[in-house]
């Protein structure tokens, strides 16, 4: 239990220091590609967030790359692109995970944090992607996100109008 605590303040050491350092750009190009940062125990329906980035924002499937959050190892199934759990974590902002690896260092237009859960896990993920522009629903920590739509997991509705408002204001898409 204690090295438990040690570790989640080494990563929160880590966080810290790439948030930091981030620099914001903001490109004018349009949006090409998506990522897309879930918490399995708040929101679950990555069929509707799939149909939505493709009908309403005109993303491509192949451009689309969902991961998710799992506080239970054993919950892990092929529905997600991706599922990560804390075991998938080391010391010092080390991930264990050659796909974790991969989708923070993508270079998304956009990422989509999805979540509302304080975990030190996913606060990491959206930390370390280097996707040009992120937005969350959570306002924990501001300096995680370029734009923040403050609202419930449960309100996917209000949140494709409000992401699709502010795209087409930053004209992104």
């Amino acid at each position: 239990m204690i090295l438990k605590a040690f570790k989640e303040k080494s990563n929160q050491k880590f966080i810290d220091r790439i948030l930091a350092e981030r620099k914001v750009s903001m490109s004018v190009n349009k949006i090409d590609s998506v990522g897309v940062l879930l918490n399995n125990s708040e929101f679950n329906d990555h069929s509707e967030i799939e149909l939505f980035l493709q009908k309403e924002i005109g993303i491509k499937p192949n451009k689309c790359r969902f991961i998710t959050f799992s506080e239970n190892p054993k919950a892990e199934t092929n529905f997600w692109d991706t599922v990560f759990t804390p075991k998938h974590f080391g010391w010092k902002g080390a991930l264990k995970s050659q796909d974790l690896i991969d989708f923070t260092n993508t270079k998304f237009d956009v990422l989509i944090c999805y979540f509302l859960a304080s975990n030190c896990e996913l606060k990491q993920i959206a930390a370390m992607s280097q996707a040009k522009f992120k937005v969350g629903i959570s306002n924990e920590d501001e300096r995680l996100y370029d734009l923040i739509i403050d609202l419930s997991p449960n309100n996917f509705d209000i949140f494709k109008i409000e992401f699709k408002k502010y795209l087409t204001v930053l004209n992104k898409i």
